[in-house]
């Protein structure tokens, strides 16, 4: 090792030898250490303080939630990008107690870094995405996002890539620079938006007085109001389908709580519908099954109420098989002036 070449000295034993080099060098490398670790800590203590000062004064009128969403997700990022740039400063700070000559390190470090940095642009993009991410607040620890082609809650946000989990419990691990278009779908506030099919008969001022008083009731709720901001109403008719006509809603509500809400909004509105007799149509299917009855009799399948004139199979012309058991008019008329 380094160090002992370097306390290697004729004459004095080893213990001796330690000792020097640890009075020597080894206080310097405690000293070190124990200025990162304190240097850590108070990155730990400090910054989430200086960063929901400064995160609530920026943010200020928009909801706590949102604020300390957006604390979290830096506080996680600023401290540990410190914590491993502290690191590697006293892992390179140490390198020369115990011998290493770091000068020729630190010159084939940035050679090195020349050539990695042709092969790992994709990496560079990566971070300079990921800082801009960071910068334009496009999302945070806790958003329900849409990026690359995936959707789910970001679990994780850095530099370098965001984690998603989706509603599988799937987790994503999307580089930051194969992001192209971020899509927040609970930034600020999130929307409440579907459809309501109802029956071509139905009377629609009716049926959207309804939805209105419906949404009404859910906003006035104790358990629901906290989480509405705007009532769900019926906004217009969206569009007339195979079986009945769409009607749109919408109304706003606390970030990530839109689906429980359209959740229990179908459930009072089937409720309501059911009381008001308004019917919520589906898709009706009629199956007609159609016997093979060519080969069966005529007098069988006459009385199938099938026309046996002119039967499957045949040219033109009455069927000879029904015709000599059929009695022709003249000879009914006959048996009846005979019968008078």
């Amino acid at each position: 090792m380094f160090f002992l070449l370097q306390i290697d000295t004729p004459g004095r034993s080893t213990v001796d030898r330690l000792e020097d080099w640890g009075l020597d060098h080894g206080l310097t490398i405690g000293g070190i250490a124990i200025f990162v670790i304190i240097a850590i800590i108070a990155i730990n203590v400090i910054v989430p303080r200086l960063v929901r000062v400064t995160t609530q004064t920026r943010l200020a009128g928009k909801p706590q939630e949102e604020i300390e969403q957006r604390a979290e997700t830096l506080i996680h990022v600023f401290t540990r990008t410190g914590a491993t740039l502290l690191i590697i400063l006293g892992f390179f700070t140490t390198l020369p107690e115990f011998g290493v000559n770091i000068g020729p390190l630190l010159a084939g470090l940035g050679i090195a870094g020349i050539a990695v940095g042709f092969g790992a642009q994709s990496l560079v993009k990566d971070i300079i995405s990921g800082m801009f991410i960071l910068i334009d607040n496009q999302y945070g620890k806790g958003d329900v996002v849409e990026i690359a082609g995936k959707t789910g809650v970001v679990q994780d946000i850095g530099l370098r890539r965001t984690v998603l989990r989706d509603l599988d419990g799937t987790v994503h691990y999307v580089p930051n620079g194969e992001i192209v278009v971020s899509s927040n779908m609970t930034q600020e506030y999130s929307r409440v938006n579907l459809n309501v099919s109802v029956s071509y008969a139905e009377d629609l001022d009716h049926v959207m007085q309804v939805i209105n008083e419906v949404g009404e009731e859910l906003a006035a709720d104790e358990d629901w109001k906290s989480v509405i901001i705007t009532p769900p109403k019926s906004l217009r008719v969206d569009s007339f389908g195979e079986s009945g006509i769409d009607i749109k809603i919408l109304g706003d509500v606390q970030p990530i709580r839109q689906w429980e809400v359209m959740g229990e909004l179908r459930r009072r509105l089937k409720r309501r519908f059911d009381e008001e007799g308004i019917e919520i149509p589906f898709p009706h299917r009629v199956m007609v099954h159609e016997a093979k009855s060519a080969g069966l009799p005529a007098d069988v399948r006459l009385a199938r109420g099938e026309d046996v004139s002119l039967p499957k199979g045949t040219g033109p012309g009455p069927d000879p098989d029904i015709l000599h058991r059929l009695p022709s008019e003249g000879s009914e008329g006959s048996q009846g002036e005979g019968g008078k």
